[in-house]
C-alpha cells in the first residue's frame, strides 16, 4: 500500500490555524504575549522543518505537536526561574480535621458540596467552560502549570515532575491544592448559580424581596449545607 504524502503549505499557516494555535497556547501559559511569542516559535520552527515533514498527519495536527513541545519548553524555564516546592499552609490545613479519628478527613463545614447537576449538560456548555477559564485563570502561576499538565494534556506525575523539576510529593501538594481551590471557585462561579437548589433559591429570593432585605443573609456554610 503506498502512503499519500499530505501537501504542506507555510504561506497560509498563520490565516488558516494561527486562531487555534493561539488559543491552544493561551489556555495553557495564561499570558496573551507569552501565548504570541510561542506561536511565533512554532512557526518559525515548523517553517524550518516542513520539508521533512513525513505528511501522514494533517498540518494542523503537525502544528500543534510542535507547540505542545515549545509550550513544554515554557513551563521547563518557569520551573527553572519559580518556586514550585510548596507545603501546605495553615489556611489549607484548617480544612481538614488535626486530631481524633477523623484526622486528615475533611472538616464538616469545609466539605466539598455535591453538585446536583447532569455532567453532560456542564461539559456542553460553553458558559461553563468560560467560567471554568476564569476559574483556572485565579489559580497562582506554579498550580496552574502543574494542573494544565496533568488534568489537560494528560501528562504523568515522572513527566511533569521532570519538567518542572519536582518531587513527587511536592506535586501531590500542588495537584491537591490546585483542584480543591478550583472546585471552590466553580462552586462560587458557576455551581451555586445553575444548579436547581440555586435556581429554586433564587425564584423564592426574587418573590421575597420586601421581606427578605429585612433579613439577614444566609451564609455561605449554611446555603452550602
Amino acid at each position: 500500500m503506498i502512503e499519500t504524502k499530505v501537501a504542506v503549505d507555510p504561506a497560509h499557516w498563520l490565516d488558516q490555524y494561527g486562531d487555534y494555535l493561539y488559543r491552544y497556547a493561551l489556555m495553557r501559559v495564561r499570558d496573551a504575549a507569552i501565548a504570541e511569542d510561542i506561536l511565533q516559535e512554532t512557526l518559525l520552527a515548523a517553517f524550518s522543518s516542513f520539508q521533512n515533514h513525513a505528511g501522514r498527519s494533517s498540518e494542523r495536527t503537525w502544528l500543534v505537536g510542535i507547540m505542545k513541545h515549545k509550550v513544554i519548553d515554557y513551563f521547563r524555564r518557569v520551573g527553572r526561574m519559580t518556586q514550585f516546592q510548596l507545603t501546605i499552609d495553615e489556611e489549607e490545613s484548617e480544612s481538614f480535621e488535626n486530631s481524633g479519628p477523623w484526622r486528615g478527613h475533611w472538616r464538616e463545614d469545609q466539605a466539598p458540596v455535591s453538585w446536583l447537576v447532569d455532567a453532560a449538560t456542564v461539559l456542553e456548555s460553553r458558559e461553563f467552560w468560560e467560567a471554568f477559564d476564569r476559574c483556572l485563570s485565579q489559580l497562582p502561576q506554579q498550580i496552574a502549570i502543574a494542573f494544565t499538565l496533568r488534568e489537560i494534556d494528560g501528562l504523568s506525575a515522572n513527566e511533569i515532575c521532570e519538567i518542572l523539576q519536582i518531587t513527587p510529593n511536592n506535586l501531590f501538594v500542588i495537584l491537591h491544592r490546585g483542584r480543591a481551590k478550583l472546585r471552590q471557585l466553580l462552586e462560587t462561579e458557576w455551581f451555586q448559580k445553575h444548579t436547581p437548589s440555586a435556581r429554586t433559591d433564587q425564584k423564592s429570593s426574587n418573590q421575597r424581596t420586601a421581606e427578605t432585605t429585612a433579613q439577614t443573609p444566609l451564609s455561605y456554610r449554611a446555603a452550602a449545607a
